[in-house]
């Protein structure tokens, strides 16, 4: 017989997987069509030009070119305004 208990695994300790949010490509970094920009959960960057949202918030470019970050000014249901972070991609001119 044993003196102490037998010394098993906890039923405590799990942990889930990070989901791997947030800006994937940088303002002014270069991007292919399909490449993903953003990983969000609901709409803390909003669409510009040349980009799209799949259906778990994620944006993504619809065109080679570079990527653009900015802010505007939005009116919301209620009447205020708040700052609105726009992603989109800016094509590049060819000379």
């Amino acid at each position: 017989m044993s003196k102490t208990k037998q010394g098993g695994s906890s039923s405590l300790g799990r942990d889930s997987t990070a989901q791997r949010l947030g800006v994937k490509i940088n303002a002014g970094q270069p991007v292919k069509i399909g490449n993903i920009i953003v990983r969000q959960r609901g709409t803390q960057y909003l669409l510009g030009k040349n980009v799209k949202k799949g259906s778990d918030d994620t944006i993504y470019a619809m065109k080679n070119g570079f990527v653009k970050f900015a802010t505007k000014s939005k009116k919301l249901f209620n009447g205020t305004q708040r700052m609105a972070k726009v992603v989109s991609v800016e094509i590049a001119k060819t000379k």
